[in-house]
């Protein structure tokens, strides 16, 4: 079980958003690379990364923050914002990056999906993000007609390596994992899932370690650690202890 400590990354600061919505931005610190690197000496082993600007422009807008956190830890990372091409993709895991995530493109180009996956074994995860259960796109500006299910269904044995799961009505706002929608999302899908959006308090981890959600890859938290809600090193313990 993995506890993916975020770092969302708007006009080159970490911030983090209220319910997606990109004005109502808290910045937590102006050195993104700082952030990673306290984030990887607090014992985490794996990091999520999001280039917020880039979800809506759809191409990298935040790069020179991404390629100053990729060379200050040592840990993995995995990226996700304006990766819409093939050129992207090659270009992020070429400089370093462990995993890529794809969103938007997933939805209007499945196929791409599909072939970097086979491309790139392991290295390619969904993020699939849901308003009320269908899904959101275009930096969650857009809803879709599509239903999360519906969605991870369409990569079933495709190779992508892992679905991450956004409740985007829970982001932010420390309500606590769509825990039912989530594991009724990894129960219709072969793909590891890892749950994000509202992992608000150290409750949260301890549902995380029940043996019931045993079958998500891990989740990710954001807010909760940068405000003090969750202690780092007691959720690692914990996790780490209900392996």
């Amino acid at each position: 079980m993995i506890l993916f400590p975020a770092i969302d990354l708007k006009d080159g600061q970490c911030v983090r958003l209220k319910l997606g919505d990109m004005n109502q931005a808290t910045v937590f610190n102006d050195s993104p690379a700082a952030q990673a690197k306290l984030f990887e000496d607090q014992g985490f082993e794996y990091l999520h990364v999001v280039d917020l600007n880039g979800a809506f422009a759809g191409e990298s807008v935040n790069g020179a923050a991404v390629e100053a956190i990729i060379g200050a830890v040592k840990f993995p990372v995995q990226l996700g914002g304006g990766i819409r091409t093939m050129a992207h993709i090659d270009a992020w895991l070429a400089k370093g990056v462990s995993r890529v995530i794809l969103g938007t493109v997933a939805v209007r180009e499945p196929a791409l999906v599909r072939e970097a996956a086979q491309k790139y074994p392991g290295q390619i995860a969904v993020g699939i993000d849901a308003r009320a259960g269908m899904v959101a796109v275009e930096g969650w500006a857009e809803t879709s007609e599509l239903s999360v299910i519906e969605l991870a269904k369409r990569f079933e044995g495709a190779g992508v390596a892992a679905i991450i799961y956004t409740d985007i009505d829970r982001d932010g706002i420390l309500a606590g994992i769509n825990w039912d929608a989530t594991l009724a999302l990894a129960e219709a899908t072969a793909i590891p899932v890892i749950a994000s959006g509202g992992l608000a308090s150290m409750a949260d981890i301890a549902t995380l370690a029940d043996p019931k959600y045993r079958k998500l890859e891990g989740a990710i938290s954001g807010r909760a650690l940068y405000d003090g809600r969750i202690d780092s090193r007691e959720a690692l313990a914990l996790l780490k202890a209900a392996a």
